[in-house]
């Protein structure tokens, strides 16, 4: 691979009226962009998201878990596996994140992000340092903070690890995921409902609950990126960095985040996705709405995917060349970007990684 090698992931997506996302308020978040007020999805929602979907196509193996609960995690897998009593494999495993300068915090209020090979091989070495009578406490410590760096899931390579704790512990993100925004002005509305208690008395007609629930709708320009040689440096497997970005591709698709659900069954698909790969940078194009599209009686839709293609033309023409190659579902783009469906974007990106 050269310096560079970035996917990128352009969707627009309709949802109806909904609330896919709030705020410590209950109501649907937004944001100001283009001098009018715009729908948003937070990227941490879809993420999150992302990675439950992640649970489908994953296996075990290549899952990350973020936890509170890592000494109780750790001390599971000993008594699991080396026949310690509860109470020995709790020593074993507060003694082994004591060694590495983890934080009392970090151990137990702190969300830790951790793969499934980590816990196994922190919980082995915590076993063997446990009966090792020779005690170097350096040499312990580059152990266990080596046992917490290599082997990362799929999802702890793609969105990174952070720890307060001991920076060597951390990762950066080698995938960006932006808030999703309406590709339009919105105005918020509210629906008011109603329940009624099924055992009520004949003679009480009222109803038992009154409240309402704040909902907008929206067609959502959507944009993340993968750097995809970072991400091969992570994983070390040309094969599993494929998988890792055929998956991401797959779950910042399908996905989509859980809010209000049950109200208001708004999942949808994308209408169009417009997939890059670049040897330069990562390039969003977010600035196709930055003035907000105008319905008229043609819906936004199609008005904000012909928005898209032609501030795309515009971005390449004047600023950054085109993509190494492209790929779109859903709508013709132009000659040089191939149209394919879903799972065959799924099989071009996989190949594509594979072949570089």
């Amino acid at each position: 691979m050269g310096n560079n090698y970035y996917v990128d992931f352009h969707v627009l997506q309709t949802v109806p009226p909904s609330c896919v996302n709030r705020d410590d308020t209950n109501s649907p978040k937004t944001a100001y962009y283009g001098g009018t007020l715009r729908s948003r999805v937070s990227s941490q929602a879809w993420k999150h998201a992302m990675r439950k979907y992640f649970n489908e196509i994953f296996p075990e193996e290549m899952k990350g878990y973020r936890t509170k609960k890592l000494p109780a995690m750790i001390s599971e897998y000993i008594v699991k596996e080396h026949g310690l009593s509860e109470a020995e494999a709790d020593k074993a495993a507060e003694d082994v994140l004591k060694a590495c300068d983890m934080k009392e915090d970090d151990k137990k209020d702190v969300l830790f992000f951790i793969s499934a090979a980590q816990i196994r091989n922190i919980a082995d070495l915590a076993v063997k340092l446990e009966n090792d009578t020779e005690k170097d406490k350096k040499h312990e410590k580059e152990l266990i903070i080596s046992a917490l760096q290599q082997n990362p899931s799929i999802d702890q390579a793609l969105f990174g690890r952070m720890s307060a704790s001991n920076r060597e512990l951390n990762y950066d993100a080698s995938a960006q995921v932006a808030h999703s925004i309406s590709t339009h002005t919105i105005t918020n509305e509210f629906d008011y409902f109603t329940a009624v208690d099924d055992c009520a008395d004949e003679d009480n007609a009222g109803a038992a609950h009154i409240g309402t629930v704040e909902f907008n709708s929206s067609t959502l320009y959507r944009y993340a990126n993968i750097n995809v040689n970072e991400l091969s440096d992570y994983l070390s497997d040309k094969e599993q960095t494929a998988l890792a970005v055929k998956g991401f591709a797959e779950a910042f698709l399908k996905s989509m985040p859980t809010g209000h659900e049950n109200s208001f069954a708004n999942r949808t698909i994308p209408c169009l996705v417009y997939v890059t790969v670049r040897t330069d940078q990562p390039v969003n194009l977010c600035g196709a709405f930055e003035k907000p599209v105008y319905a008229g009686d043609d819906g936004y839709e199609q008005k904000s995917v012909r928005a898209l293609r032609e501030y795309s033309e515009r971005v390449y023409q004047d600023f950054v060349p085109k993509p190494d190659t492209a790929f779109v579902v859903g709508y013709d783009w132009d000659a040089d970007t191939k149209r394919v469906s879903t799972d065959e974007l799924l099989s071009e990106l996989y190949q594509t990684v594979m072949e570089r």
